[in-house]
């Protein structure tokens, strides 16, 4: 069993020719393809048609069923391509960028006020220790 949560653990890549295929290739393979078995959770939509993942990856790139490519690097390589992926006959919802948005000036000074409203800054406390001292001599 492999564990995707350990870094120091390498995980199998997809083979060569699964690798470096193209999204001309899928459609190709798609055109073809049959699947008369009853449809695994993973599935992607192909000119229209709902299609297992990982078979039809793995038809495109011509290897045997036993290689080493699994479902989730299938179904990586093909929403790289732009196919629709589905799990258990649903969509998956579209996965957004986070870009973090730049925040204004404005709202950095705000930021920054709220972090240090409070307690008295080091550069104070210092000048008022400082000021205490003085004043004693």
């Amino acid at each position: 069993m492999m564990i995707m949560n350990n870094p120091n653990i390498e995980s199998t890549m997809p083979s060569s020719r699964v690798a470096v295929l193209k999204r001309e290739d899928i459609t190709s393979a798609a055109k073809n393809f049959r699947f008369d078995r009853h449809l695994p959770k993973w599935t992607v939509i192909v000119e229209g048609r709902e299609l297992p993942a990982r078979p039809l990856i793995l038809r495109a790139a011509g290897v045997l069923p036993n290689d080493p490519t699994n479902s989730h690097q299938a179904i990586a390589i093909l929403k790289e391509h732009g196919f629709e992926v589905r799990y258990q006959g649903n969509p998956l919802p579209h996965e957004e960028r986070k870009v973090p948005s730049k925040p204004s000036v404005d709202e950095i000074i705000r930021r920054l006020q709220a972090r240090f409203k409070g307690a008295p800054s080091l550069l104070e406390e210092w000048e008022r220790e400082h000021r205490i001292e003085k004043d004693r001599l």
